[in-house]
């Protein structure tokens, strides 16, 4: 399950590593997140963060999270 921190990273932490390093989460193409989706999440807290924003643009809930762009959010590893 995932809290509202995790919504909040997935509004601003960046993408740690890729063609996509040092993109907002939010911001990463569906695409992408769906290749992902077929090759394995990466493990770990990042993993659960791309598979919950897979998830909500699926979904189109991505205006949900621009009220929190550019909050604080706390690393949970």
């Amino acid at each position: 399950m995932f809290d509202q921190n995790d919504l909040l990273a997935l509004a601003n932490m960046p993408m740690p590593f890729g063609k996509y390093q040092g993109k907002v989460l939010m911001d990463l193409p569906e695409e992408y997140l769906l290749w992902f989706q077929h090759k394995g999440w990466p493990e770990g807290r990042l993993g659960m963060l791309l598979g919950l924003c897979l998830e909500v643009k699926i979904n189109g809930l991505e205006g949900i999270l621009n009220p929190l762009r550019g909050k604080r959010y706390v690393v949970n590893e």
